[in-house]
């Protein structure tokens, strides 16, 4: 192979960049004294960009824009490579944004992804010396001539190991931690800057940035990205659609990566994979709900979707790629962020402030008022006459706004989910215009708020079904249907954990509200069956003219019969299952409990009509 006979130049000489953790002091110290380097630095990035926004004006004022977008997007895209991993970074975002920018842009800024200049041959083989020992002939079978891709923080071969696995090994391009330490020295003095000019900037646009340069020295490290993929994979390979290659940690070193190579199609190629076969809007939905499992119940998320990192497999799998971009969301935030959702969808936004407040959003003294009408507004617009109206990209640019106006602090965290989402949104839409990730999302939110023993959803689930004292039969049947079109959802697993809450000490309250709810019916339809009876027989009590105070609603026997539809449904519904969970309710020591309650009840509300007749005849 040409990789054997290449002659490894002693004059090479290759920085052994050593930093893999971020840490903006030492970068400081690096840089201040160094005002030439950096001022270098700043004209290079800031005077191309100047010339572009001039041209682009320019080519607006006499109406040329459309003559010339395919060459101003050759210019964008060609600047954005000059200047770097970070500014590839924004053009791949962009690229997935076709409710942002023009066609021909998004085609020029797609290959960002993975269609970069390569780096020589010389210096990638240099690195597999360096850091695995060996030639690349002593480690690989077979070794492509030439980068099949190559991307911002390095470069891909496809390879064959001496045992036949077919491989894709990822070398990284030189001086990266130096470029990049640059630029970020670069960016977070303009962010220092621009917080203390101006006052009214409330979030932390610092932490913002740190977030991401963390994440992109933890990029850097490729043995750490193997780390991220087998975690990955421990915890979603488990989807029945999801992949993640295998990592071969005999040929992996902090500069090289090899991975088990994938033979797949981007998702954006729509009719490429619909020629195979394949149901590109099925893999979509799949990749809803892996990042709904991402962000909401793991909370390791892949914080890099872009169509270069996910592809369509032939076999019709949906495969995550790079593991460099990864992140974490602790479980308050969690919760936070499926009660947010539930909030959203059903209009409460007070409780939406509330949110707000414990996910570190606004103050806990904030004035709630203002804030849940500008709240309404927003959403009540955007989510007009039902959950299918919306649009994640557009609600997050109003509540930009909104956050601005109110001051909102915004977490570093959050920036990084919104990157995740606006990425997956983007690839979908291209797919489908009309998909809407949050549509897509409630089920399993629906199916989390009814078998998560979590206090904190518990609460929640309690708000959604009662209101005023009245049991809201008409939202647990919603939420029951919602929940049974959830691709995990089974209604015998649910039922246990259902009932393990419901009998558990944390499921008192809403033991309580649901005994007192069926004393209620019982007690109207007993005495709209008593009041019936007695009129069919002409018997009348009292002075005949009292007719029963509490009537059961026709609507709510409607909710009832669609429950069960429901419930007959679900995914693993059985009718005899259902029985036998009965008979162990039936006989658990807290049933015995609740039937006294309720018992309790009906006797005293009974005595107290019958001494009300009494007095009345």
């Amino acid at each position: 192979m040409d990789a054997g006979t290449l002659s490894l130049s002693p004059k090479v000489t290759i920085p052994l960049e050593k930093a893999t953790r971020y840490d903006p002091k030492t970068i400081a110290q690096k840089y201040r004294d160094r005002k030439i380097q950096v001022g270098q630095r700043w004209l290079k990035i800031v005077l191309p960009i100047i010339s572009f926004l001039t041209g682009w004006w320019w080519d607006n004022k006499t109406g040329q824009s459309q003559q010339k977008q395919l060459r101003r997007a050759v210019r964008l895209r060609e600047i954005l490579t000059r200047l770097g991993p970070a500014y590839i970074k924004v053009g791949q975002a962009l690229s997935t944004r076709p409710d942002l920018l023009p066609a021909v842009y998004l085609e020029e800024l797609a290959k960002l992804q993975d269609e970069l200049p390569a780096f020589s041959n010389e210096l990638a083989y240099q690195f597999i010396l360096e850091e695995l020992g060996e030639t690349p002939d002593k480690i690989y079978a077979e070794l492509t001539t030439e980068p099949v891709a190559a991307a911002s923080l390095g470069q891909v071969y496809k390879g064959r190991l001496k045992t036949g696995e077919v491989v894709a090994v990822k070398v990284q391009r030189p001086d990266l931690a130096e470029n990049i330490a640059l630029d970020m020295y670069i960016l977070r003095g303009i962010a220092i800057w621009a917080q203390k000019r101006f006052k009214e900037i409330k979030s932390d646009f610092v932490a913002i940035l740190d977030e991401f340069a963390a994440r992109f020295f933890e990029e850097m490290d490729y043995i750490q990205e193997g780390k991220n993929a087998e975690h990955f994979a421990s915890l979603y390979n488990k989807l029945p659609d999801i992949y993640v290659p295998k990592i071969y940690w005999e040929y992996t070193n902090r500069r090289v990566l090899t991975m088990e190579w994938i033979e797949g199609t981007k998702m954006t190629n729509l009719a490429a994979i619909q020629s195979k076969g394949i149901d590109a809007r099925h893999l979509v939905e799949v990749g809803v709900q892996c990042t709904l499992l991402q962000l909401l119940e793991h909370g390791f998320f892949h914080a890099d979707p872009h169509p270069g990192n996910l592809l369509a497999t032939n076999d019709g799998k949906l495969a995550y790629l790079d593991f460099g971009m990864m992140s974490e969301i602790k479980p308050h935030q969690r919760y936070g962020l499926i009660n947010a959702v539930v909030h959203i969808i059903n209009r409460e936004f007070p409780e939406l402030v509330q949110d707000y407040i414990q996910l570190g959003f606004l103050s806990p003294g904030v004035d709630v008022a203002p804030v849940s009408a500008a709240l309404t507004r927003l959403f009540n617009n955007a989510l007009t006459s039902s959950v299918a109206e919306l649009n994640f990209q557009v609600i997050i640019q109003e509540l930009s706004e909104l956050m601005y106006e109110y001051s909102f602090m915004v977490p570093a965290y959050y920036a990084l989910i919104i990157r995740s989402l606006v990425s997956l949104e983007g690839i979908a839409i291209t797919i489908d215009p009309n998909f809407k990730v949050l549509v897509s999302a409630y089920p399993y939110v629906a199916k989390r708020l009814l078998t998560d023993p979590a206090p904190e959803l518990r609460a929640s689930l309690s708000n959604l079904l009662f209101k005023d004292g009245n049991f809201r039969w008409n939202r647990l049947e919603r939420l029951l249907s919602n929940a049974s079109t959830s691709k995990d959802y089974d209604f015998n697993s649910a039922l246990d954990q259902g009932m393990n809450f419901l009998f558990s000490e944390r499921g008192d309250f809403l033991r309580v509200r649901v005994a007192d709810e069926i004393v209620k019916t019982i007690d109207m339809f007993g005495e709209s069956l008593l009041y019936r009876t007695t009129a069919l027989f002409g018997m009348h009590i009292g002075d005949g003219s009292r007719k029963p105070t509490g009537v059961i609603d026709p609507k709510v026997l409607d909710d009832l019969k669609n429950i069960w539809q429901s419930l007959e449904n679900s995914p693993g519904f059985d009718a005899k299952k259902l029985a036998e969970a009965i008979v162990k309710i039936v006989m658990k020591p807290e049933i015995h409990e609740t039937g006294q309650y309720i018992l309790g009840k009906l006797l005293q509300r009974n005595i107290d009509k019958f001494i009300t007749l009494v007095r009345s005849s």
